[in-house]
């Protein structure tokens, strides 16, 4: 995660704050100067560091916090607050035009991620609001930029509109017509770059945004790039008025400043955060969950979306039945693994929970292989054989291992572990469970 080091330095202070039993002024000005060290090093901007740590030190040094049976927390849930609120205090969406197609274009440096990101945001408005995109290729200077954007494309089977080396002008314009006689209601365009402004670039964008008047225009920038991309996104809103940020390589070993000041210099929101190298890697930039990561609290509210998205509410509900009647199968087993690996690494998932350390599970991810394995001895086996673990004798397990690629031995290891889980639900069963997935009289998880 891009905060990393800033959440251990900033933990660290407060580690310091939650060892006293009352705070005196001192304590807290020692705290904030340790604050402002971290917030610097992680490339925040002067003045921004500065003017945030002047917000949190008045309201820290209030008599409400001196004051407090917890003045460690308090100050802790002041930081949080002042932190939500430089990054935009609540996720800002995309403006929907009243009148379609929806124009969006996409504007940054070169190397920013326009392409990819643009492709990643046309999946997930065709996912999550239902809408039919258009990929728009106006960036004839950069070479491959068409190819890469029909590849992406492709991909996600999202058609892209381009006219070779055309005028970029007349690119958006004719996207513009073709999107309204197809169908497409939401149309991305991706603009060329350049390795810095210039007054060339400038003058191509101004046209284009003449030319089609887009409903937004969004901000490509690299957070690996720190303050340049601060820097850049300054120069941009002043030369087109830009109306929000697509914050990109989250997910990368960067300080992360960029995400903490471009809404104090710019005033404008990030909207749209890219969190790894897939396709379906973006989601929307919400300041308070992310402020809650970074100071260790965790992001459960992510993680239950990406379970959402994982997880069919109408194959939860069958699989509840399955679990109560203890009729759960070696195919439903199989099902639930594949449902896991979906929802991404195991440091991802674990930086979302308050207080697990997902710097000791960096890199831990669900072995593939062991998933690869195990689909192809479940089927490898009869359907009789899937709901009657039990009728697998020494001759059958030799045909599902030849007929799988594998041995007995890891057969004999899948069955010992099915078995284990299948007599721990047994427990639960007896148990938590009803209560927990909704029993008679109780609402349950499902219930809620």
């Amino acid at each position: 995660m891009a905060f990393e080091s800033l959440s251990e330095k900033l933990n660290a202070a407060f580690k310091k704050l939650r060892g006293k039993g009352r705070l005196k002024e001192a304590d807290i000005k020692e705290a904030m100067r340790e604050v402002r060290m971290a917030l610097l090093e992680a490339d925040v901007g002067f003045k921004v560091v500065k003017d945030f740590i002047a917000a949190v030190s008045e309201r820290a040094s209030g008599k409400e916090v001196l004051e407090s049976l917890t003045p460690a927390q308090m100050v802790i849930k002041i930081v949080n607050e002042e932190l939500c609120a430089l990054m935009g205090s609540e996720n800002a969406k995309i403006t929907i035009s009243s009148k379609p197609p929806t124009i969006i274009m996409l504007i940054g440096l070169q190397g920013s991620g326009k392409t990819t990101n643009g492709a990643k945001l046309a999946g997930y408005m065709r996912k999550h609001n239902s809408k039919r995109p258009l990929l728009v290729a106006c960036d004839i200077y950069r070479p491959a930029a068409i190819e890469q954007l029909k590849t992406v494309g492709r991909q996600l089977d999202i058609p892209v509109f381009e006219m070779g080396t055309a005028n970029p002008v007349n690119i958006a314009k004719a996207a513009i017509t073709h999107a309204t006689k197809n169908g497409n209601d939401f149309v991305i365009l991706d603009t060329a770059g350049r390795l810095h402004i210039d007054n060339e670039l400038v003058d191509e964008l101004k046209q284009i945004k003449n030319a089609v008047n887009p409903t937004e225009i969004l901000l490509v920038i690299d957070a690996m790039t720190g303050q340049d991309a601060v820097n850049a996104a300054s120069s941009f809103n002043e030369a087109l008025g830009i109306d929000g940020i697509i914050l990109t390589k989250l997910d990368g070993d960067a300080r992360g400043g960029a995400a903490l000041s471009v809404k104090a210099v710019t005033g404008k929101p990030i909207k749209f955060s890219g969190t790894g190298e897939k396709l379906d890697q973006i989601e929307p930039f919400h300041p308070d969950r992310m402020a809650s990561r970074i100071l260790g609290m965790g992001d459960v509210l992510t993680l239950i979306e990406k379970a959402e998205q994982a997880f069919d509410e109408k194959k939860a509900q069958e699989m509840t039945e399955k679990l109560m009647k203890n009729k759960f199968t070696l195919s439903d087993y199989y099902e639930q693994l594949t449902q896991v690996r979906s929802m991404g690494g195991l440091s991802d998932i674990a930086g979302m929970l308050p207080g697990v350390d997902a710097k000791a599970l960096a890199g831990a991810s669900i072995d593939e292989s062991v998933i690869t394995k195990t689909e192809a001895i479940i089927l490898s086996m009869t359907e009789h054989e899937r709901n009657n673990p039990s009728v697998l004798n020494s001759s059958r397990k030799k045909r599902i291992a030849a007929g799988s690629g594998t041995a007995v031995v890891d057969i004999n290891r899948l069955l010992k572990q099915f078995e284990a889980m299948q007599a721990m639900t047994k427990q639960l069963t007896k148990g938590r469970l009803p209560a927990m997935f909704g029993g008679k009289g109780k609402k349950g998880l499902f219930g809620m």
